[in-house]
C-alpha cells in the first residue's frame, strides 16, 4: 500500500537520496505502524516531537500500534528552538 512520509526541518535528512525535497511516497507493508516507519529510517525518537497522520496528532505512547492505511500521510518534526 502507498503512504506519502514527510519529514520537516534536519529530519529530512533522514529520507532516501532520490526522494523530492522533503516527501517520499512509500510502498509500505499492510499492518506497518508509525513506528514502524520512524524504526525503519532511523528517526531518532526524541527527533520525532511532533508526529501527525492525516493531520491528526500521534503521542509518542499511540505511534507503535497506529496502523497507516493506504493514502495515509504521515509527517513528523524535530523540536524546534527561537525566540
Amino acid at each position: 500500500m502507498r503512504v506519502v512520509f514527510k519529514l520537516f526541518a534536519s529530519l529530512a535528512d533522514y529520507l532516501p537520496a532520490d526522494r523530492r525535497g522533503n516527501i517520499v511516497e512509500l510502498d509500505v507493508a499492510p499492518g506497518s505502524t508509525v513506528g514502524d516507519l520512524i524504526t525503519q529510517y532511523r528517526v531518532p525518537e526524541k527527533s520525532a516531537h511532533l508526529v501527525l497522520v492525516n493531520g491528526h496528532y500521534i503521542p509518542p505512547a499511540a505511534r507503535a500500534g497506529r496502523v497507516l492505511a493506504e493514502g495515509d500521510e504521515l509527517a513528523i518534526w524535530p523540536p524546534i528552538a527561537g525566540g
